[in-house]
């Protein structure tokens, strides 16, 4: 009596239970299931979030990077720091990633976001070297936290009484510096310029206090044209769209450092508004100081973008075009 086919075994399946605190459990799960949606699409597995952990569903090699994903958010959660679906991206490509053994940087305590983390490896560098070097460059495209990691670094300097001022400043590329021309005082006409260094702070801090500090004098806005001539000592000062300074403006503001400041020059080199684009000081300040005993430069790259996944796309896309030109 012959035997009719062998039954095909069943694709190989397991599954495995992530016991997490409950306020873990709801990050991972996200709004209306949008996070946990987004780690079964990166990997191609099944996320469940019943009460006391995540259940991974699907073969071993998939759902190994998956739980390293759940880890992360769930480390995240631990440090008191918010999770949005771009911390959720970013736990995603670091768990794609090969593991480095790289020490996570500690985050900033800060009293309105509770606490600041970093959401990749680049921006975990970027804190600790803003931590232990009085000068820091970050360099990199759009999206990357540049700025908004250096303005949390230093409002939560500002707030634990290790400064005594925040000077955030900014080439005002459009206006030629010549800013008579708008109405208002110097903060009105300088604040459209500084935009997202405001947001950030309202952000972080809470507009209340923001505004409380900025009147009086410990939140202070200085065009580069204001900053000629001064000693900026025991401030946290912050150099925004560095790459529209010229060298001779950039020498001028990294010159104003005095006794217990500390600077951070954020900018994108391959954004260069000025007429002379060999004249930006960003890229040549980072090519002369890089070495430069107490001064850090870390660099971002495309993989960094934790904005809309597309920014990190458009990004790529012009670099590519960069690259590929004569």
């Amino acid at each position: 009596m012959s035997r009719g086919p062998e039954p095909t075994p069943p694709r190989a399946q397991s599954e495995a239970f992530v016991a997490l605190p409950d306020d873990a459990v709801r990050a991972i799960a996200g709004p209306h299931g949008r996070h946990a949606a987004l780690i079964e699409n990166a990997f191609d597995v099944h996320v469940e979030t019943p009460g006391g952990g995540v259940q991974l569903k699907g073969p071993p090699g998939r759902r190994a990077p998956a739980h390293r994903a759940v880890e992360l958010i769930a480390a995240r959660v631990a440090l008191g720091a918010e999770v949005d679906e771009s911390d959720v991206r970013a736990a995603i490509a670091a768990a794609r990633a090969p593991a480095t053994g790289e020490a996570q940087a500690a985050p900033l305590p800060l009293g309105r976001r509770g606490v600041v983390a970093p959401k990749t490896g680049a921006q975990g560098r970027y804190l600790e070297a803003l931590r232990t070097h009085p000068l820091v460059f970050g360099v990199g495209p759009a999206g990357t936290g540049k700025t908004f990691l250096a303005v949390a670094h230093g409002a939560s300097m500002l707030m634990r009484g290790e400064v005594d001022r925040l000077v955030v400043t900014r080439p005002a590329v459009e206006a030629g510096e010549r800013l008579g021309f708008l109405p208002g005082d110097l903060n009105e006409k300088v604040d459209p310029y500084l935009a997202p260094i405001w947001e950030a702070l309202n952000d972080l801090m809470g507009g209340e206090q923001v505004r409380r500090r900025r009147d009086r004098g410990e939140i202070e806005v200085a065009p580069i044209a204001f900053m000629r001539g001064r000693t900026l000592s025991h401030a946290f000062v912050i150099l925004d769209e560095a790459q529209n300074t010229t060298r001779l403006q950039m020498k001028m503001v990294l010159t104003r450092l005095g006794e217990g400041a500390r600077m951070a020059v954020t900018g994108d080199p391959s954004q260069v508004d000025l007429v002379n684009r060999s004249d930006s000081g960003l890229s040549h300040a980072v090519s002369i100081l890089d070495g430069v005993e107490g001064v850090a430069i870390s660099r971002f790259t495309a993989s960094d973008v934790v904005r809309h996944p597309l920014v990190e796309r458009i990004v790529k896309a012009y670099d590519a075009d960069a690259a590929g030109r004569p």
